[in-house]
């Protein structure tokens, strides 16, 4: 009985391995050859579970996903006008066709991508050899990526691989240029603000001349119109001493004097130097021939 049990666990096991060496499983990511004794016999790229004959066939997998190939260092690449540039880009591309993909690289991704390395530096090479700086930095960099993702599309289909996208990430000028021209942009710079700060400094001077032009002759208008002001004041105040004198001479001769005295001995420090018989006296000397 146990003998039994024994030979069904070992019947069963040995149906297990062999069925596990029968079948295979494709997922959503992959594609698969199945290759017997070396040539290839059928190609799965629809997930499932798939059978094969044990120890006569085996499997290779292919990832289906969209890879990327980026360039370790910038490719130096020359213009239209003689001018190098440093370029950095990256390739967007997957595995469309299993079949054509192992026939041609062996299913080799280093082959693969040295072959579209190859490809895509030659159409840069020839794209950037047709325009100049300018286009290539910006102004028709667009088009560019666009003529080289067909350009290297075309040629990868041949080793059954799609190129979905090539993107250049900078393009520059080598270090040795990159320095003089920064180098002539500081100047033109610091050019351009001498220019500015010159033309600032000469407004600056202008408006401060206008404004010094506007205050003189504001204070000479000023001037002008205290000075015609005192002048009619002093008329009018003579004209009222003279009314006054014509009224009574005397009367006016006396305040005047009285008025000259007060100013004359304002201060008891005051001196005053004069002949005795002196008309500034005259009033003084009335008042005592009065008290008199």
């Amino acid at each position: 009985m146990k003998m039994n049990i024994v030979n069904v666990l070992m019947g069963a096991a040995a149906a297990l391995i062999f069925l596990s060496l029968t079948m295979f499983v494709v997922d959503q990511r992959q594609s698969a050859i199945v290759l017997q004794l070396g040539e290839m016999v059928e190609v799965k790229t629809v997930p499932g579970l798939y059978f094969k004959i044990p120890l006569i066939q085996n499997v290779r997998y292919f990832d289906s996903r969209i890879l990327t190939m980026d360039s370790t260092e910038p490719e130096r690449y020359i213009t239209a006008e003689k001018k190098n540039v440093m370029v950095d880009a990256f390739v967007k591309w997957r595995i469309d066709d299993v079949k054509q993909y192992y026939i041609t690289v062996g299913g080799d991704e280093v082959r693969a991508k040295t072959r579209l390395m190859q490809t895509v530096n030659s159409v840069m090479r020839e794209e950037f050899g047709r325009r100049t700086i300018n286009d290539v930095v910006s102004g028709e960099r667009d088009k560019i990526m666009e003529i080289l993702r067909q350009k290297a599309d075309a040629d990868a289909r041949k080793i059954g691989v799609q190129v979905l996208d090539v993107r250049l990430k900078r393009v520059d000028f080598p270090t040795e240029i990159s320095e003089s021209v920064y180098r002539r942009m500081d100047a033109e710079r610091k050019r351009v603000a001498n220019e500015l700060r010159a033309t600032g400094n000469a407004d600056s001077e202008k408006i401060r001349a206008d404004a010094d032009r506007q205050r003189e002759e504001t204070l000479a208008d000023a001037y002008r119109d205290a000075q015609k002001l005192k002048g009619d004041g002093d008329a009018k105040a003579a004209a009222i001493y003279a009314a006054a004198f014509g009224r009574n001479p005397e009367f006016y001769s006396f305040y005047r004097s009285m008025d000259a005295y007060t100013q004359s001995f304002k201060n008891k420090s005051d001196v005053m130097v004069l002949d005795p018989s002196s008309t500034f006296f005259k009033y003084l000397k009335s008042s005592n021939d009065v008290g008199k």
